[in-house]
């Protein structure tokens, strides 16, 4: 199995979902004038080098995401229980091909995690929402790919630090992380196979 994890600049923005070639919802004010991508990008990669990941799987991308300094997502300001941290890395939204690839999200949300810390970037933030009790994978991780269910970002640590009715701005400070999630993007794939791709089966013995 050949799993990697690709930063998400514009000369890589071709693999990424279609959808994201020319979406600039977070980088545009919701009463404001459009936003060209390709300038954008040039100022994202100048401030912050590259802004987001690809995962793929023998080749194949399986996912995006998209994040960087809160200042070049002038929408998040305008979100209920935003604005987001000065001294944080704003996730800003995750595309997932396959639904049948759940772990991709985990693995991006590591390289975010490994990626920040590289940058010397005191916390991880993104928005949360609380979905009721039994709500399906289906609404919680595809339909809403901006918002992250409140008890996923849990369970990586991130804490609410401000909210409005179901949606709440969630950090994850990044000082005190174990030693596994230090590290460039290999070393934060590898602690990812360990920790959520299953072993492999055991074939049984001939006679």
């Amino acid at each position: 199995m050949t799993l990697r994890i690709q930063g998400l600049t514009g000369a890589t923005l071709e693999h990424a979902p279609s959808v994201c070639h020319t979406c600039v919802w977070w980088q545009s004010r919701t009463a404001g004038r459009g936003v060209d991508k390709r300038r954008w990008i040039e100022k994202a990669e100048t401030e912050f080098g590259a802004w987001g990941s690809l995962y793929y799987d023998e080749g194949r991308v399986l996912g995006s995401m998209q994040y960087g300094s809160a200042r070049l997502f002038p929408r998040a300001s305008e979100l209920p229980a935003g604005p987001p941290s000065d001294d944080a890395v704003l996730v800003t939204c995750a595309y997932l091909v396959d639904r049948s690839s759940p772990w991709v999200l985990q693995s991006l949300f590591l390289a975010a995690i490994g990626e920040s810390k590289d940058r010397g970037a005191a916390a991880l933030e993104a928005f949360a929402y609380r979905y009721p009790e039994g709500e399906s994978d289906y609404e919680r991780f595809l339909v809403h790919r901006t918002v992250f269910p409140h008890d996923f970002l849990a369970d990586f640590g991130f804490q609410t630090i401000r909210s409005s009715g179901s949606v709440e701005l969630a950090r994850l400070e990044l000082g005190g992380l174990v030693p596994v999630l230090e590290g460039k993007r290999s070393k934060v794939l590898r602690a990812l196979r360990e920790a959520f791709l299953p072993e492999p089966a055991l074939e049984p013995r001939r006679p």
